[in-house]
């Protein structure tokens, strides 16, 4: 059984305090002993007790909270529109601005769930990974001449020293490919 108290409850399902106020005045809130909701008992009681007759405004309250977790994402450091200079606000076509709102939202929308599935990326953690990993090989391939300095200075064959160069640039470029591999999947998922 999960119980919360009444102001974690209106959080929980995304509701303002007053209406769960309202719930438990009109007597449809399963309370427990303690004075805490029963968050299961309730949703039950409520469904049993909802008005068929306003499911339309339910779901449109519904479509207002989703549309109020898109917009969380919104910069609100973003700067205002400003009209053209020859319309004033008489020129605003009420539709039309609706309109083009609805669609940036369904963008907006469309952006977040190809990040929950790993479509999309954010741009800085890739740029970030794109550095870390020219770093990584830079100093990898800066490494290699101390590493094998001693090696190739006793080696006449040109054939030899090639194949002795070939080797540990191949290395070099492998482990730098195994580490990079590593931190652009940590980049991008950070949580795993």
């Amino acid at each position: 059984m999960i119980a919360l108290s009444k102001s974690e409850f209106a959080a929980h399902k995304g509701w303002s305090k007053p209406y769960v106020s309202k719930l438990a005045k009109q007597g449809r809130l399963a309370m427990t002993a303690d004075g805490k909701v029963d968050v299961a008992a309730t949703e039950a009681l409520l469904e049993r007790t909802a008005d068929p007759s306003k499911t339309g405004v339910a779901d449109r309250h519904q479509r207002e909270r989703v549309e109020r977790g898109v917009t969380v994402h919104l910069a609100p450091a973003a700067p205002p529109l400003e009209l053209p200079p020859d319309r004033g606000d008489d020129g605003i076509d009420f539709q039309k601005a609706r309109a083009r709102r609805e669609h940036y939202l369904a963008r907006l929308a469309e952006n977040e769930a190809r990040k929950s599935d790993g479509e999309l990326v954010e741009r800085e953690a890739v740029e970030n990974a794109a550095f870390a990993t020219g770093r990584l090989l830079r100093d990898l391939l800066l490494g290699l001449p101390k590493q094998l300095s001693a090696e190739l200075a006793s080696i006449g064959d040109p054939w030899e020293l090639e194949r002795q160069l070939t080797a540990g640039l191949r290395r070099v470029l492998e482990d730098a490919q195994r580490l990079s591999v590593a931190d652009l999947e940590h980049a991008i998922n950070p949580q795993s």
